[in-house]
């Protein structure tokens, strides 16, 4: 009786070899490039030197929590609940600081050790009890966003704790806006930082060559030896954490505590994935691309703003448009590969 082989089918990111990997990046890159040339061609004061910093702490947040989806989103699955998270990890923040007399920099270390708590289990749900990350996660979001209204259901301000100051104080280089400088927070280079850790996780470290691997094709993963359930725990540990810090920036630059925030940032995240060129099926994408999909979600708005005659909601609009974008381009370029490979 012959013995049956364990084979593995072709990776999913396969396809994107090569070149191929970096067409997707590339074209965000070029996209955020046309979209501020042509802010720079139609409107006046767009080229002031606090445009761009501005655009990096008004995202801190969807930034932050945009490297946590990314890890998720290349070890092939998804996660839901980050908006709910976030909200609560502020909530969380706002109650203990102000209702219950705890010390600021106390709670955000037992806040971000909630989102660590948070995403593990969420993480051993998917993997040990083979629950599809998107039912999973959804738990999450309602379970979290129901904890945050039962803290209140209101708004709490925080403008009375004087730790929170910190994160807003700026500092400038070059001297101010009017002098032809810029300013920068402090919660900025945290979310710079973040990005700074991934990227070096990603691709200098074995877990993060685990991630592109269970992403590629989690079988594969599996007979090469690789740590799966590690990896796949590991990667929502590493989303809900970015998500209760999301929440923590949120209360150094709001001061405050808003139920209903974050409300659909989990699809602004996912999209500012996407369109940073990460295979939304897993295995292939960078956290930088992530960056420039932040951007250009925030430079969008930031035209609309300019423009003046145009309602919010055309931002949403024009990142559906581009969302699909994305994914036909990744579709092409992976049906362009196949082709090559056979």
């Amino acid at each position: 009786m012959s013995t049956p082989t364990l084979t593995a089918r072709p990776s999913r990111a396969a396809a994107l070899d090569g070149l191929g990997r970096y067409v997707p990046i590339g074209a965000t890159v070029a996209l955020l490039a046309l979209m501020y040339l042509g802010g720079l061609g139609n409107y006046r004061n767009f080229d002031n030197p606090q445009l761009i910093p501005d655009l990096f702490i008004g995202n801190a947040g969807l930034l932050i929590i945009g490297v946590g989806m990314t890890f998720v989103i290349l070890s092939g699955g998804i996660d839901l609940s980050v908006g709910s998270v976030m909200a609560f990890s502020t909530m969380a923040c706002a109650w203990l600081t102000v209702d219950a007399g705890v010390s600021a920099p106390l709670a955000v270390g037992l806040v971000l050790a909630l989102g660590v708590v948070s995403g593990t289990l969420t993480g051993i749900v998917i993997h040990y009890f083979d629950v599809q990350p998107f039912i999973a996660t959804l738990v999450g979001l309602f379970l979290y966003r129901g904890l945050t209204l039962q803290i209140s259901a209101e708004d709490v301000s925080m403008r009375d704790v004087a730790f929170f100051d910190w994160g807003m104080t700026r500092v400038e280089f070059g001297g101010s806006p009017r002098e032809g400088g810029f300013s920068l927070p402090y919660l900025s280079f945290l979310a710079l930082a973040v990005v700074a850790i991934a990227f070096v996780v990603l691709h200098y470290t074995r877990f993060g060559r685990g991630v592109y691997a269970v992403g590629g094709n989690e079988q594969s993963a599996l007979l090469m030896g690789l740590p799966v359930a590690r990896t796949k725990v590991g990667v929502y540990a590493i989303s809900g954490f970015c998500a209760a810090l999301a929440g923590v920036v949120s209360a150094f630059y709001t001061k405050s505590a808003d139920p209903l925030r974050g409300v659909g940032l989990e699809l602004d995240a996912i999209a500012a994935v996407v369109i940073g060129g990460t295979l939304l099926t897993g295995g292939a994408g960078f956290v930088l691309g992530t960056v420039a999909g932040v951007m250009v979600m925030g430079l969008l708005s930031t035209i609309i703003a300019f423009q003046g005659n145009l309602n919010s909601w055309w931002a949403k609009i024009v990142v559906g448009v581009l969302l699909l974008a994305f994914i036909l381009l990744q579709r092409v370029l992976a049906r362009s590969g196949e082709k090559r490979r056979t």
